[in-house]
């Protein structure tokens, strides 16, 4: 509920931080002088996952200072895609924005998001590094080939997946559950919900101080989301067409592989093992893959059915809130 004589914001600001303290605070004073005046009224929403530095107590005392911040600390480490789904839970504006905590990303590009969704009616404008600042072989050269085969398997063709800086309207957002680390695929699961997406060039900064969270380690992370996400927009309704044709075809094939041994064996008094014995194993290999797969493909659609009709619950649990000057009910 909101407090007596609160506004509800229009524009929610949403940055996870972890282990951010030489940023924070240059941050929040650059945030604030992007959106003060032009885009009122705003919150800020700060999520502390976890940080063991003194990030918590540098947002305490923003939220202390601004009663248009709000920080939500994490009981642990869940990880930038579930910092991201708490931020978006508690934001109460119609329009979202969200960034990394780290200043590489610009406050300035706020109007550029802000603009573009207004001006073409879209419900996500994602940001796009066109002029990449860090190291080419161990990270614009990945990023690029991730971002070529995310683009070709989601249909969605925007040229950076990868970056936190977009801005959603809330409507479009809300419908989105973030787990793992599906945050680098919010564009095309948006899409999937039938959201029109944009882009738009955004500046790329050196992280000034400390150490990157991300190296060429993830690279095999997000090969691996890249088959979630394939099967996610295709198949996540219908699990048993993705499963079906491939069991299908093993069905059929091992059932005919072992028919014929059979007419062998009754009719011509084959020894099925002596002359037949690969052809026997290949046969009812097939058989039980078909099964297997026919499966593990119903089981899927009783997944996917309750999945869809029981209560979803968040991938996060909260340890505590400060700031309540826009708080409303929400699932912890």
């Amino acid at each position: 509920m909101l407090e007596p004589g609160a506004s509800e914001p229009k524009y929610s600001i949403v940055v996870p931080f972890h282990n951010e303290e030489e940023s924070v605070s240059e941050l929040y004073a650059r945030l604030a002088g992007a959106m003060q005046g032009r885009y009122e009224p705003f919150e800020f929403v700060f999520i502390d996952d976890h940080s063991t530095d003194s990030t918590p107590r540098l947002l305490a005392q923003i939220a202390e200072r601004d009663p248009r911040v709000r920080v939500i600390r994490l009981k642990r480490n869940y990880g930038q895609t579930a910092a991201l789904a708490a931020g978006f839970d508690f934001a109460q504006g119609e329009i979202i924005v969200a960034m990394d905590g780290d200043l590489q990303h610009d406050p300035g590009d706020i109007p550029a998001l802000l603009d573009a969704l207004e001006a073409t009616g879209c419900d996500l404008v994602s940001g796009w590094r066109n002029k990449r600042v860090d190291n080419f072989w161990l990270r614009r050269l990945p990023s690029r080939t991730a971002n070529w085969l995310m683009a070709k398997l989601s249909g969605v063709p925007i040229h950076d997946f990868g970056t936190t800086f977009k801005a959603y309207r809330r409507d479009v957002i809300k419908q989105i559950a973030l787990y793992g680390e599906l945050h680098r695929f919010i564009p095309a699961l948006a899409s999937w919900h039938g959201a029109k997406v944009v882009e738009v060039p955004i500046r790329n900064i050196e992280r000034p101080q400390g150490r990157s969270h991300y190296g060429i380690s993830r690279t095999t992370r997000v090969l691996l989301d890249l088959i979630t996400i394939r099967f996610l927009l295709r198949y996540m309704t219908r699990p048993l067409h993705f499963f079906g044709p491939a069991g299908l075809g093993g069905l059929v094939v091992g059932s005919g592989i072992l028919a014929w041994l059979l007419f062998e064996k009754v009719f011509r008094a084959s020894h099925l093992f002596l002359e037949h014995g690969p052809l026997l194993l290949l046969g009812m290999i097939l058989l039980l893959f078909g099964l297997q797969l026919l499966a593990l493909g119903l089981l899927g659609e009783l997944v996917m059915r309750t999945y869809f009709e029981a209560h979803r619950q968040p991938v996060y649990r909260v340890e505590s809130v400060l700031g309540a000057s826009h708080l409303t009910s929400t699932r912890l």
